[in-house]
């Protein structure tokens, strides 16, 4: 797909599952199953999917999914697979080194867990030659995690990119590159960032945990895990007028039907139009 001065690839990182009760919340079973069936632990699938953005002498990588430092409980737990990350860098024509730069939405295990990598014993930037950028809020918030988000702050995460000198803090909603925008969240958590990329007819918009499938576009569809879930409704309004006014693409991380989808506004408000791969 071809935004502006960029091409968008997306790149899947691997498949797991969650608990579908957890991911729609207050939505019963029997609405939610239509469109996401859960196995017989109640768990839906879920992809883990980075977005590229290649041009301007950039190869941008949004997210890195879950990674593969996990050990066999953890994998039977969330039916973490195999990593797709370099097979599907090079449809691209690149490979993890050839990355310049990582954005990371936020720093829970399922974003940030490709970001480090195990090699000889040792936790290393997975992206050797990458500058990585997170929300400095959002670092801090990560370093001292209240109870709830204690289990998906995962330190070995994001700690080793720092110590690596390879973790650059942002503050507030920025042009980061040009045309490459910062929207910064706090409902699902503290200082998440998407991240739009802007075009003269559309941009894309990479929602990140504030619309993680096509099927959280309805406003009261909101996850468990959300911190503030009436917050999260008025940011997804906010977002979804925007989106909808001036022709933006949703781009989604987590949904393993689709990965993107364009939006209408009809007589029950703004839902999507159509959904579509981006190759």
């Amino acid at each position: 797909m071809k935004i502006g001065r960029y091409e968008i690839f997306a790149v899947e990182c691997e498949r797991f599952a969650l608990d579908g009760g957890a991911m729609f919340g207050t939505v019963p079973k029997v609405l939610w199953e239509k469109t996401n069936p859960a196995d017989e632990k109640n768990r839906i699938d879920m992809s883990a999917r980075a977005m590229l953005i290649k041009g301007n002498g950039k190869y941008i990588l949004v997210d890195t999914g879950m990674g593969q430092k996990w050990d066999e409980k953890a994998r039977g737990m969330y039916k973490i697979s195999e990593s797709f990350l370099e097979q599907n860098l090079s449809k691209a024509g690149l490979s993890p080194d050839d990355i310049t730069d990582v954005i990371l939405t936020h720093l829970h295990f399922d974003h940030a867990g490709g970001a480090v990598k195990s090699e000889n014993g040792k936790l290393v930037p997975t992206f050797k030659n990458a500058t990585y950028y997170v929300q400095e809020e959002n670092y801090k918030w990560a370093m001292n995690p209240n109870p709830r988000e204690k289990a998906s702050y995962l330190k070995e995460n994001f700690v080793p990119l720092l110590e690596a000198d390879k973790l650059k803090f942002v503050n507030g909603e920025i042009e980061l590159f040009p045309d490459i925008h910062l929207i910064v969240s706090n409902a699902h958590t503290r200082a998440q960032q998407l991240v739009r990329v802007k075009g003269d007819e559309k941009s894309i918009c990479y929602c990140g945990d504030l619309i993680p499938t096509a099927t959280h576009i309805p406003l009261p569809w909101v996850m468990g895990y959300d911190l503030y879930p009436l917050e999260i409704m008025n940011e997804k309004k906010k977002l979804l007028e925007q989106a909808v006014d001036e022709n933006w693409i949703l781009f989604f991380e987590h949904d393993p039907y689709a990965d993107a989808a364009d939006l209408v506004r009809g007589e029950k408000g703004i839902a999507k139009k159509t959904t579509f791969f981006v190759n």
